[in-house]
Order: C-alpha cells, then structure tokens, then sequence
C-alpha cells in the first residue's frame, strides 16, 4: 500500500471520530437554547406528545423538541418492561443529541389477560402498526367475559436523562384503571381509549375533552409528576 493511501486512510478515519466527538458539541450548541429556554429532546416524533409535553416543561424553562430534529430515528424496543423501553429510548436520543432527554412508553395491560398486551400495545395486532386492528383483536380475545371481569389498566413510564451515560435517571410512572368495553364509545382520543372504560365517570377515555383528559389520565398525571420532580431538583 502507498504512502499516499495511508495518509488518505489515517485522514478519512480521523475526520470520523472527530464528527463523532464534535457532533453532539454543535448540535448542543446550535440547539441547546431557544430564546433562553433549556432544550429538551423528546424521544418521539409525536406532534400532540411534543406540544402537549411543551405546555408543562415550559414552567421550568425548558423547551421540548422533536428526536427527528436532530437525526434521531425511533430505536428497536427491546426491553422486557416499560421502563427498560423508556430508558432506550432516551439514551439514544440524548446520545445523538447531546443534550437532555426525554421518553415515554405506555400501553394497557388487561388481567384476565394476563397483563396483555402489555409493552406489546401499540402493535399488539401486528405490523404495521393500527388502532382499528388492535382494538379487534382485544375484543375478539375478552368476547364472552362479563364486565366484572373486564378490568384494566393503562400504564405510562417516563424517563429523563441529563446526558446519555447518566447513571440516575429520573423514572415517573402512573396508572389509570378501567374495564374494557364490548363495543366502542366516543370518537376523541388514539390507541385503546374508545374501548377503556372509566365506571367513576360512566364514560370512556374517547368521549373525555382533552383538558380532562390530560388532568386525569396515566401520562398526563406522570408528566405533572415529572414537572414536580424537575423543579425540585433544580431548587435543590
């Protein structure tokens, strides 16, 4: 091999680790603050998550944005549990960053199903991914369960991380409880919500209004939660 191949070999894997190094260094510094804000990546492309998650960290300073802002792409969810996924997800968009971030997983889990469908909710029917095919498919596995027995719960874990490598992330997770319905009620809401009954209302998740919503459901409250945590934290 010539010398010349060398030095253009030694120089094309010196100019990689040093974007490597760098990376994170310019999107911080071309990202980090948004008209004094504090930014926070949000590890999902979800418009309604983003503004939604916007509303209540601005109190704190910070303003929330998108993974695909700077490159990041939805990784594989291969935990075995909703924290273990939360936790992926916001390494690796803080690792692509370089700044603080932010993620969520949620699902429903139904007893007598023992659990299902679990960290599973959001394919549970499958690929790709569909609310009308998962929900058929819940219904058609709960047909001839009584009411009763019907029981459920949607589950939503959070995680923030200051860096990728920290080693004490902050981890809020909350409930909602409710029955699964026969039959869809209300057109508000995504995922489970026509079929996720709330007896203490006599209404379901669907046929709540959004602000209702966010107060009472498990992400809305965890993301309170979350706010409550970050603000100690930054007092202390």
């Amino acid at each position: 091999m010539s010398y010349e191949i060398v030095t253009i070999c030694f120089l094309f894997h010196l100019a990689d680790a040093l974007y490597g190094i760098l990376r994170p260094i310019v999107f911080a510094l071309r990202g980090g603050l948004v008209s004094g804000q504090a930014t926070v990546i949000l590890a999902s492309s979800n418009a309604g998550k983003i503004k939604e998650f916007n509303q209540l960290l601005s109190r704190l300073g910070m303003h929330v944005r998108p993974q695909a802002d700077f490159g990041a792409i939805d990784v594989e969810e291969t935990g075995l549990t909703f924290v273990e996924n939360a936790l992926l997800k916001a390494r690796e968009a803080s690792r692509i960053s370089g700044l603080p971030a932010l993620a969520d997983d949620s699902g429903l889990e139904v007893d007598i199903l023992h659990g299902q469908p679990g960290i599973y909710s959001a394919r549970y029917a499958g690929e790709p991914k569909s609310d009308a095919r998962n929900n058929a498919k819940l219904l058609a596995a709960l047909v001839g369960i009584p009411a009763p027995r019907r029981t459920a719960r949607y589950w939503c874990v959070l995680a923030y991380l200051r860096h990728p490598d920290d080693p004490v992330p902050l981890i809020v997770q909350r409930s909602w409880d409710g029955e699964i319905l026969t039959a869809p009620r209300g057109e508000g809401g995504f995922g489970y919500d026509s079929l996720f009954w709330l007896p203490s209302l006599g209404r379901s998740v669907a046929e709540l209004g959004a602000e209702e919503k966010n107060r009472l459901s498990h992400r809305g409250r965890a993301l309170q939660s979350l706010v409550t945590v970050l603000g100690e934290t930054a007092a202390g």
